[in-house]
């Protein structure tokens, strides 16, 4: 079949391969429709590598993924061909000590697509776990479906900040983590989110998003608009999910005296933290790693209505464009959100 094969960092190609994959009594085969551009996929393109992940053989891209149902395997009850299905790519060891725990994301074992050596799903098909596999709401476009695996981040992120209805909230990066972050924070109850970041395209996309207020930090109007959503008290949560050094080592400062903080983005290497402002305000500090058990929620809001990710897909190309559409993922457009691949 035709899939998009990663050779070594910059040198991406669209060729001819064959994988051995069998479907058993629990799995399915998908056709895919739609994969999302992850930052992650840009990054093995132009690096070769992540931290300890590093491409030594030539792998498949993609993560973000929906499609059709093609076969099911005879253990299978709850899909059948030509469901249209969206794809949790982290596939865990259900017997780890993690995933009996339910934190199955955190199984040192776990298969993740394109997280190498594991082959990720720009290809036609796919053979995937069932129980890893959910059927699309009627109301949910496939490109919708592809976007669920951010969100779920976005989703992890606010679940792990337990907020509380009425919360003020802060988004530090609106980079596609850091909008679908601060969506979720909003689904998730809080009034008001504020997202900020260094460039206006990015926040132009989450300006037009009710409940969302963006703020360009080189403004200088942070603090104030902090201080005017919350009566000066501080934000009740913030996100940081820019991954950038100097918001790591600030993360305190607009922060309510008993607030939370959630690290969702990654630094490159390790990052400085000014530990005492953190511990005047006993700031209680949690992190993600990835998702667990957040696709069905994901999906529920989407056909709710209460996630609307339309208006964050930047451009869509098609698979026979797909080194192009990397080509312009990994330039960094201050505009883009969201590139999509359509295999068809």
């Amino acid at each position: 079949m035709k899939a998009l094969v990663l050779a070594e960092a910059g040198k991406i190609a669209i060729e001819d391969r064959q994988f051995d994959e069998q479907l058993g009594d629990t799995d399915v085969e998908i056709k895919i429709h739609s994969v999302g551009i992850c930052g992650s996929d840009v990054h093995y393109y132009q690096h070769g590598r992540i931290g300890p992940f590093v491409v030594e053989a030539p792998m498949v891209l993609g993560h973000e993924a929906s499609g059709v149902v093609l076969a099911v395997g005879k253990g299978v009850k709850h899909l059948q061909p030509g469901d249209r299905v969206c794809m949790e790519p982290g596939i865990p060891d259900m017997q780890s000590a993690q995933s009996r725990a339910g934190i199955y994301n955190l199984d040192p074992a776990v298969r993740f697509w394109a997280t190498p050596p594991i082959h990720g799903c720009l290809r036609e098909t796919v053979i995937h776990p069932a129980a890893f596999t959910f059927k699309l709401p009627d109301n949910v476009s496939f490109a919708e479906g592809a976007m669920v695996e951010p969100l779920a981040i976005g989703m992890h992120a606010a679940t792990k900040a337990a907020i509380k209805p009425g919360d003020i909230a802060l988004v530090i990066g609106a980079g596609p983590i850091g909008v679908v972050t601060a969506l979720a924070a909003l689904a998730g109850g809080c009034s008001d989110v504020i997202i900020c970041d260094l460039f206006d395209e990015k926040l132009q996309v989450a300006a037009n998003y009710e409940g969302l207020h963006a703020v360009n930090i080189k403004s200088g109007q942070l603090a104030a608009t902090v201080a005017r959503l919350t009566s000066g008290n501080g934000v009740d949560v913030v996100f940081e999910c820019s991954g950038a050094k100097p918001a790591i080592a600030g993360i305190s400062e607009h922060i309510a005296p008993g607030g939370t903080a959630v690290l969702v983005g990654m630094p490159i290497d390790a990052a400085p933290m000014d530990i005492v402002a953190a511990q005047a305000k006993e700031v209680t500090f949690k992190t993600i790693f990835r998702y667990a058990n957040m696709y069905p929620r994901t999906l529920r809001l989407l056909s709710s209505g209460k996630l609307r990710v339309q208006p964050l897909i930047s451009q869509t190309y098609k698979f026979v464009d797909s080194v192009a559409a990397f080509e312009r993922a990994a330039a960094g457009n201050p505009d883009d959100i969201k590139i999509m691949l359509e295999m068809e």
